[in-house]
């Protein structure tokens, strides 16, 4: 799909502003399903880092340098579809102007981390960074929408109950309500 001049600096716009705003991206790589990633827009990419303990898993996606993915916002107020876009996956090396540039705006953003000062170090021994750089036009936009949902079934899990609710339940829930 090719798209005009003008549409192609309103895509490039909404995916900027989108993926700055939004803490969770949709990640689908070549292999698994789709996977929400916490992520930063450093540099005109949108960084991540995992693979390593206590870290996001990102292996089992098929990212590696390279590699074109997709990559899909939610808006942040309505919380529904608002972009997707093609990326290319870089991967940066340890130590390197963009694996420093990108770490030093991740590591800031890493809620709970066992080792907050020694971040870099454990993350350049045992992690991976990488660039999901913006490659061609926006595959889905306002008005560019596909028409089915989207919706993915649910992964089979033992939390689900598949029991009926107890006949007892909404007479105590409504005598909750009264005191």
């Amino acid at each position: 799909m090719t798209s005009t001049a003008p549409q192609a600096l309103q895509d490039r716009a909404l995916i900027e502003e989108a993926t700055k705003k939004s803490g969770l991206i949709w990640v689908r790589g070549t292999t698994g399903l789709s996977r929400a990633l916490w992520h930063l827009w450093v540099d005109g990419a949108a960084c991540l880092v995992g693979d390593g303990a206590g870290e996001q898993p990102l292996a089992d996606l098929g990212l590696s340098d390279g590699v074109i993915t997709t990559v899909i916002v939610r808006s942040k107020d309505k919380g529904g579809r608002l972009v997707a876009w093609p990326a290319r996956v870089v991967e940066t090396e340890p130590g390197g102007e963009a694996w420093r540039t990108a770490v030093d705006e991740l590591k800031g953003k890493r809620l709970n981390a066992p080792d907050a000062e020694s971040i870099p170090e454990r993350w350049a021994a045992e992690c991976r960074v990488l660039r999901l750089e913006p490659v061609g036009d926006a595959t889905q936009r306002p008005g560019q929408m596909p028409d089915d949902s989207l919706a993915a079934p649910a992964l089979p899990s033992p939390a689900i109950t598949l029991r009926p609710m107890p006949a007892a339940l909404p007479k105590l829930l409504r005598r909750g309500r009264k005191g």
